[in-house]
């Protein structure tokens, strides 16, 4: 058991990394630099709007603020469809996948979501209609793009 224990940590310490952000795509996708290379990184468990669509401009400068030109902590958890590495990003201490959310500018990604804290934070952030939660019909980034709205 021990020894099940010990491989553990080991894999989950080598899933985890301080690159360079050399770029923010949008509200919940950088890039880092990793081995010298750029890799692409969707943050986990949340989805922003898109840049064309309300507060997408905002949630892509929140990213940036928090984490261009700065190390950051990446943890993989998978691999998405469009190959970009699904994970938990800290940029300066800041779980930037939670902040995302507290600030109204991510919703909680209700269907890929794996920690049962977010929508406590997203519940916060529409009491208070922080960003996104201001606008009296905030559209979700997966209704928007299913409507080819893009």
């Amino acid at each position: 058991m021990l020894r099940f224990i010990v491989v553990a940590m080991v894999m989950a310490a080598a899933s985890v990394h301080a690159e360079p952000v050399i770029g923010v795509q949008d509200g919940d996708t950088l890039t880092i630099l990793r081995e010298d290379r750029p890799l692409k990184v969707r943050l986990a468990n949340v989805d922003s709007p898109e840049k064309r669509q309300d507060f997408g401009q905002r949630a892509k400068q929140s990213l940036s603020d928090m984490c261009y030109r700065k190390d950051a902590i990446v943890r993989i958890l998978s691999t998405d469809r469009y190959g970009r590495a699904v994970a938990l990003v800290s940029c300066e201490g800041t779980d930037v996948n939670r902040a995302q959310v507290e600030r109204g500018l991510a919703w909680v990604y209700t269907k890929y979501n794996k920690d049962p804290t977010l929508p406590t934070l997203q519940a916060a952030a529409l009491a208070k209609r922080r960003g996104l939660w201001a606008d009296e019909d905030p559209v979700a980034p997966w209704d928007y793009r299913r409507s080819g709205t893009r």
